[in-house]
């Protein structure tokens, strides 16, 4: 089998998590062939650390390469339309990162928001059908391998889903791009939320393809956002646990989903959850429920009086000190589902077969999170 050649465009915290779920691929051979930072010194040590054959500054130098097979999309939100389309036009396969693309204008017209979010995920659809190569969405919930099990223990139970509760919350992000609308294309609810909600419309997607052969869609939304970082109390405290200074974005949220057939889910996103990232999801079924616990969980527990203790010893992401009782990851990029989902992507590509996570998911969830920001700015009900 010809070796699939790999593009990475972007050096930081996704594009890490992604290149070493590479080394982890079996039955596909893997070529790492390059990466693309706008800065030369990230793009020359990832590609050092990663074990990519050249680095570069230019996305054309990745794009004209035969080598390269799939682009592998971990850059701002605000770049995710502009490099998938240059990429379908180069008849390359693509990875994107959450989410597919939104919205990075003046946030204060809710319905433009949301219009011209799905004008630029149309935009980015029919340069891929064109081009008819595979677009995977690389949402790692939906291979996380309690996610799956949970997925598996639904069907086999065979009942309804009435009730979705799912959550990822933790202190919050310290990336620039993170911080205003322009770069971003939204607060709390985008960056964290569309985890869990993808995983929840997938989990009715799959009951309805199971039952009517159909997916039992979204077909209204209730949404709340607020910026709770500043609360005047919390502007005057001295010492900041989480992250503040956000500029037009939201740092809490709460959505609810109404479906089709009548089922709800409850999805919440904040910046304000001290502890360690937290992502959750409980489902309620006519005959049985299902928890996952994705982070934290007790593999394994420890206790330590002072965090010298544990010293350089990696414990978990986004955990605030390593003094007091802990919750070390064993392997934490494997329990978040990110090497299972390369491996289906390249056996995607290797057989010409549609991936889990697909672009009709990358696009749900664009289109429920936009509905949801317009919710939230008019204070009603959005029909999808």
């Amino acid at each position: 089998m010809q070796p699939i050649g790999v593009g990475i465009v972007g050096a930081g915290f996704s594009a890490n998590q992604h290149a070493g779920a590479y080394h982890c691929v079996t039955g596909v051979p893997v070529k790492r062939v390059g990466v693309v930072s706008r800065t030369p010194e990230k793009a020359a040590a990832f590609a050092k650390k990663h074990g990519f054959e050249f680095a570069t500054t230019n996305l054309q130098e990745l794009l004209s390469r035969p080598d390269v097979h799939v682009i592998d999309i971990c850059a701002p939100n605000f770049a995710h339309e502009e490099i998938a389309i240059a990429a379908a036009r180069a008849g390359k396969h693509i990875i994107c990162e959450k989410p597919l693309t939104a919205y990075f204008g003046d946030p204060s017209d809710p319905a433009r928001m949301r219009e011209e979010a799905m004008a630029s995920v149309e935009r980015v659809l029919d340069a891929v059908r064109s081009a008819g190569v595979l677009f995977m969405y690389a949402e790692n919930w939906i291979y996380a391998p309690a996610i799956q099990k949970a997925l598996r223990l639904a069907e086999a139970a065979g009942g309804t889903i009435f009730d979705i509760r799912a959550e990822e919350a933790h202190s919050g992000s310290h990336s620039p791009y993170a911080r205003e609308w322009r770069t971003s294309g939204g607060g709390s609810l985008l960056r964290l939320g569309s985890h869990p909600l993808a995983a929840a419309l997938y989990f009715k997607r799959v009951e309805g393809e199971r039952r009517d052969g159909k997916p039992i869609r979204v077909a209204s939304v209730s949404c709340e956002t607020t910026n709770v970082t500043r609360i005047p109390s919390f502007e005057r405290e001295e010492r900041k646990w989480v992250a503040s200074g956000w500029k037009d974005v939201e740092d809490w949220a709460t959505l609810i989903l109404n479906f089709e057939d009548g089922a709800r889910a409850t999805i919440s996103a904040s910046d304000i959850v001290l502890g360690g990232i937290r992502n959750r999801m409980e489902l309620y079924l006519s005959n049985a429920r299902i928890d996952c616990n994705l982070n934290p969980n007790t593999t394994c527990i420890a206790y330590a009086p002072a965090p010298e203790v544990f010293a350089d010893e990696y414990i978990a992401e986004k955990i605030d000190t390593k003094a007091g009782w802990s919750f070390p990851s064993i392997n934490e990029d494997w329990f978040q589902g990110y090497p299972q989902e390369v491996q289906d992507f390249l056996e995607c590509i290797a057989t010409g077969r549609q991936p889990l996570s697909d672009a009709q998911l990358a696009a749900d969830v664009v289109a429920v999170t936009y509905a949801a920001y317009q919710s939230a700015r008019e204070g009603r009900r959005i029909r999808l």
